[in-house]
């Protein structure tokens, strides 16, 4: 810790203290608006960086990356509209929070839990980096396809009410996830003569569909009353400690999810938000209120996905290996400002390390103020007449989608996802496995396919590695314990 100190000193300058907050300010609002998010929020930035000097510019990209994911959770609990993919589990409770007219309590959940899941991951870079480095090599594509098997236990976490429409939902989203080029040999696949399905469905429009365009559907054939904005609380409430203390386990457990699997190149904040979502569903005291405004749902998805950021900071500071695509884009930023990343870095440059180190640690707790003073303005949004609010998202859907890719053809996706969205809530589906099977499927056909080819085609070598094995047994652990809770809740009521 000999270079704490010093790397204080260099984030104190006047210069790296306005690149965070600047940062953070820009982070929070790209990732408030649906289809944006960490990759365009870091493209954006990555050119003022150019004129900057080291450690401003490094400050800049963290502060960034970090707050772009937190602010994606504050359009989905206010508007059913995830501003980006992580943040898709945080609709599922935090808009019927808002509806019950408790959306600064909603906000206080995700801010703190962002905040926590953040810090809990730069705690986990500063002191374990070149252990879970060590530990994340050892994930070949066998290991990573039975973690993304597990993952997708969260079809069935959230599809409890009527388990054969929750599947037939994520089927849905699996054989989307199918279009486009073949990941191994690059073939195209069901595109059906339409030049604009060769690049498959792009997440973001099917994603801002199914969810923010489905509501407004939703609202104009009168399904569910609108939020009585009358008794709408605004700002942002602090949930009293009695509340947080009986959740600190699901609060930490998330927290070490997320830096987990954010440690694995090529899953990401969306695979970790899922996953932490489908162990909260399992194992809190509250499951059966997952789903409805339960503060466990909030907790889980954004204490993961905040603390996928420190997490795949591990490979790429101490392997020079992306964890995800932004911190691809981040990595370059390093490069370009004379940071080798990788084994030599903590040996050659640790002041720079520790620097990161402290810029992060400032930059959730200034997450925290710029979301408490913010929740003011954002949660005043929805004092708007219903009418021009969800005219206001129909803007900002179309808007969001159409920026992915540049392209009319997602204006399209986005309406007809709209549509779809609105059908299967009308019929009691759940949209969420949809969206889930769309995020994990891609990373379960590559993976899968990888260790076909690496085995020549032997299915055995999935069940060669002990580690593989033991993913594969919490699977199936996991699916068949209620079964299991209800035989044994069954023979003590007998008793």
């Amino acid at each position: 810790m000999e270079f704490f100190l010093p790397a204080v000193e260099l984030v104190a300058q006047p210069s790296v203290l306005l690149a965070i907050l600047f940062g953070t300010v820009i982070g929070t609002i790209v990732g408030v608006l649906p289809g944006l998010g960490p990759v365009v929020a870091i493209t954006v930035c990555l050119p003022f960086t150019f004129s900057m000097g080291q450690i401003p510019a490094i400050a800049l990209m963290l502060s960034v990356y970090c707050t772009s994911t937190y602010g994606g959770s504050i359009s989905a609990v206010l508007i059913n509209t995830p501003g980006t993919p992580a943040s898709a589990a945080t609709c599922l409770d935090g808009f019927p929070m808002t509806k019950r007219g408790k959306a600064d309590r909603a906000l206080g959940w995700v801010t703190i839990a962002s905040v926590i899941g953040g810090l809990f991951s730069v705690v986990v870079l500063i002191f374990a980096a070149p252990q879970l480095a060590a530990i994340a090599l050892k994930f070949g594509p066998q290991e990573t396809f039975a973690l993304i098997v597990l993952a997708m236990t969260c079809m069935a976490a959230v599809s409890r009410e009527s388990m054969v429409k929750g599947l037939l939902a994520g089927m849905i989203g699996l054989f989307l996830s199918v279009f486009g080029p073949d990941p191994i040999t690059g073939d195209i696949r069901f595109s059906f003569g339409i030049f604009q399905l060769t690049a498959g469905f792009s997440l973001l429009p099917v994603l801002v569909g199914i969810f923010a365009f489905s509501e407004v559907f939703v609202r104009a054939a009168g399904l569910h009353p609108a939020v009585d904005v009358s008794q709408m609380r605004v700002g942002f409430s602090v949930p009293p400690w009695a509340e947080w203390r009986i959740r600190l386990g699901v609060l930490f457990k998330s927290s070490a999810i997320g830096s987990f699997v954010g440690t694995l190149p090529g899953t990401g904040a969306a695979v970790a938000s899922f996953m932490s979502y489908a162990e909260a569903k399992r194992s809190s005291p509250r499951r059966e209120n997952l789903g409805k405004g339960e503060p466990d749902g909030l907790i889980a998805s954004e204490a993961a996905n905040n603390a996928v950021t420190g997490g795949a900071l591990v490979p790429t500071l101490a392997l020079g290996i992306p964890g995800d695509p932004v911190t691809a884009i981040m990595m370059s930023t390093f490069i370009i400002h004379g940071v080798a990343v990788g084994v030599r870095l903590f040996v050659d440059s640790p002041v720079i390390v520790y620097t990161m180190f402290v810029s992060l640690i400032l930059v959730n707790v200034l997450m925290l103020v710029i979301g408490a003073f913010g929740a003011q303005f954002f949660t005043r949004l929805l004092r708007v007449p219903e009418p021009l609010l969800m005219s206001m998202v129909v803007i900002l859907t179309f808007v969001g989608s159409y920026a992915v890719r540049n392209s009319e053809f997602d204006l399209l996706v986005t309406f007809v996802a709209g549509i779809l969205g609105f059908a299967m809530r009308r019929n009691g589906f759940p949209t969420a496995p949809v969206v889930i099977g769309l995020v994990l499927g891609p990373r379960l056909e590559e993976n899968l396919r990888m260790g076909l080819v690496l085995s020549d085609g032997n299915f055995g070598t999935f069940f060669e590695s002990p580690l593989v094995v033991f993913l594969f047994v919490l699977t199936a652990a996991l699916l068949g314990w209620p079964v299991i809770r209800a035989r044994i809740s069954g023979l003590f009521k007998k008793k």
